[in-house]
């Protein structure tokens, strides 16, 4: 029995335990930051009752699964446990999380915080799972493969009806002599998901039910969940969970929940639905712990190992999204030796990397210097002729940006520029907006109207965000003007480049007032990056009230278990040469662990601490 204990520290593995030279073992010693530590301490001589990192002198005590989980545990068959919000001490913990869109550097700095976009999407649009379920993992792909069908009717009269009308708009389409069958029930879904009308999406599926239009099936239930989640929140989808018919309460409705609660990085309640799958005897899946590793990867990455460990244990083999999840861990960590050892036992496994696999390393080799080894996987994604792999070019054209190749980007937007089609724009717009080219990204986007007519705000927002990282104030408020006057939907991604043009010019203030109205007015969550870009201009002034406000309000908008807001915080004590009293306190009571970098920053402002008196660190 493999057992992995809980002890002061957060857990780790052991690398003396480890049985396979292949697989999930191998990648388990890769990630684990303290094997190293662990050969050591095994060769030397160890106080028992002094060791409190590992349990290294004796074997673990099986230990038997409670069937009503402890917030303090969470276990599977092996024993596997978690502190909830606990984080790791690595240095790269102070870092933000949104590295994994492939415009956005693998580590961005405060000054690029507001460029990641919505942080909940990890995947593309194209591999969303056919049953609706999860916008998070990469691999997960649909059962069956249903042709798309022609325009839906009810699709357009859903789309043209206000949001308070949906059922009215059911019916009057059911009037027109119309039926529904589930291929056309799963496109509109899917159709309205993809404009993220989450809303509308889960009032026409209450409407499937209420007017009996189609006999739900485990999958209707799941994608209600997964609804039900996005628009009332985790807890109201748990509730619904419970009073599915016990008949279609299966993995599929149980793993839906799980990849909601990882997408807000709620720790306890991930543990408590992994938890509750194994009570109802699902079998593990490669799905359920690629859940568990993105959430460790965001919020205490020394627990991925652990994941690793139970997945060769449990003979669940890992998936390519798996192994992106390590490579983008490792890359992020600036650790390229063992990313290439990683990609390296992903070949032996007989995984080769796709074209946006191979994007992911490209990245990190940019952004650690690497510059030959990022040309070279480059010249791999173009291929033989950049012509005849068109698909390509949306993915390279921000990748030679970011290495300052403008020749390269120029080249590969002329395959592109006569018939250029939507998905290569957004990415031209930003390329060029990073290569200085300022005008010609305008020309793109300008050109835009002349093939689409209409553009949804995203597209607004590629170019607010060229703007922004140009500190073009002026523009950007002009083109802010033209996305009110026509009528293009404020989401979080337009709100998050508002903010940081705002902040680039100087204009604190005004950009809290911009985040507070907007995200009030247009009912939508800001995204976790645009409070820490605001959170950071607060810190730098040493403005400890606005500080603490903003504090607060990102708990209240389910934003936990994460150290970088502690971290700003802190920073705003440090600048305003105030004592943060009773913050060690704070943080042990939302279960947060401080790592290297916050620990530097608790001593340096304690004003009982003389070694690391604030004047002197701030000298």
């Amino acid at each position: 029995m493999w057992a992995l204990r809980r002890a002061g520290n957060p857990l780790r593995a052991r690398a003396h335990q480890v049985m396979s030279a292949r697989g999930c073992a191998n990648l388990e010693v890769l990630l684990n930051a303290d094997a190293k530590n662990v050969e050591e301490h095994h060769s030397s001589e160890c106080n028992c009752k002094d060791c409190q990192k590992l349990d290294c002198c004796h074997q673990p005590k099986p230990l038997v699964f409670k069937s009503s989980f402890s917030s303090g545990t969470f276990m599977w068959s092996r024993g596997f446990s978690s502190q909830a919000g606990a984080n790791s001490g690595d240095k790269q913990d102070e870092l933000e999380e949104g590295f994994s869109d492939l415009e956005v550097p693998p580590e961005a700095d405060k000054k690029d915080l507001g460029l990641t976009s919505d942080e909940s999407s990890e995947s593309d649009d194209d591999t969303i799972d056919a049953l609706g379920l999860s916008e998070v993992e990469a691999d997960a792909k649909p059962e069956e493969s249903i042709k798309k069908l022609p325009q839906s009717t009810l699709l357009t009269a859903l789309l043209e009806s206000p949001r308070v009308d949906i059922p009215g708009a059911v019916k009057k389409w059911l009037d027109n002599g119309n039926t529904l069958d589930r291929s056309e029930l799963f496109y509109i879904i899917l159709g309205l998901r993809k404009r993220r009308l989450f809303i509308k999406a889960l009032q026409l599926l209450e409407c499937v039910e209420e007017f009996k239009l189609l006999d739900y099936e485990e999958r209707d239930y799941a994608s209600r969940v997964d609804l039900v989640a996005k628009v009332n929140g985790i807890y109201k989808a748990e509730k619904y969970v419970e009073n599915i018919p016990a008949s279609h309460r299966g993995e599929i409705v149980y793993r839906t929940l799980l990849a909601n609660c990882v997408a807000i990085a709620n720790v306890k309640k991930s543990e408590q639905v992994f938890n509750k799958m194994k009570n109802l005897g699902f079998p593990l899946s490669v799905f359920s712990c690629n859940q568990l590793l993105l959430l460790y990867k965001r919020v205490d990455k020394k627990k991925l190992g652990d994941v690793l460990t139970m997945m060769e244990k449990e003979n669940v083999k890992p998936s390519l999204f798996t192994y992106k999840l390590l490579v983008d861990t490792k890359g992020a960590a600036r650790d390229i030796e063992d990313m290439e050892k990683v990609i390296q036992t992903m070949q032996a496994d007989g995984i080769e990397p796709d074209i946006m696999f191979q994007a992911t390393i490209a990245r990190h080799y940019i952004f650690s210097g690497h510059r030959e080894k990022a040309e070279a996987i480059l010249g791999q994604m173009e291929g033989d002729d950049i012509k005849e792999n068109r698909p390509a070019c949306k993915i390279l054209l921000p990748l030679y940006a970011f290495l300052g190749k403008n020749a390269d980007v120029e080249r590969v937007w002329k395959v592109c520029e006569d018939n250029a089609r939507l998905n290569e724009c957004m990415p031209a717009i930003e390329a060029f907006g990073r290569i200085g080219d300022v005008e010609k990204a305008e020309e793109i986007f300008e050109n835009m109207f002349k093939t689409w007519k209409t553009l949804s705000s995203k597209y607004y927002n590629a170019m607010l965000r060229v703007y922004a990282q140009k500190g073009l104030f002026d523009k950007g408020k002009e083109l802010a003007k033209r996305m009110g006057d026509e009528g293009c939907r404020i989401g979080p991604s337009t709100l998050d480049s508002l903010v940081k043009l705002h902040l680039d010019a100087g204009e604190v203030e005004k950009a809290d007032s911009i985040l507070h109205k907007l995200s009030y007015k247009n009912k939508i969550k800001p995204m976790y990056t645009t409070y820490m870009m605001l959170l950071d201009s607060y810190s730098k002034k040493g403005d400890i009230h606005n500080s603490e406000k903003l504090f607060s309000k990102v708990r209240q908008m389910g934003y936990t278990g994460r150290i970088r807001q502690y971290q700003l915080l802190l920073h705003a004590y440090l600048n305003a040469k105030t004592p943060p009293y009773g913050f060690k306190e704070r943080m042990k009571a939302d279960d947060i662990f401080p790592n290297r970098a916050v620990a530097s920053l608790l001593a340096a402002t304690d004003p009982f601490n003389k070694k690391h008196a604030m004047s002197e660190l701030l000298d």
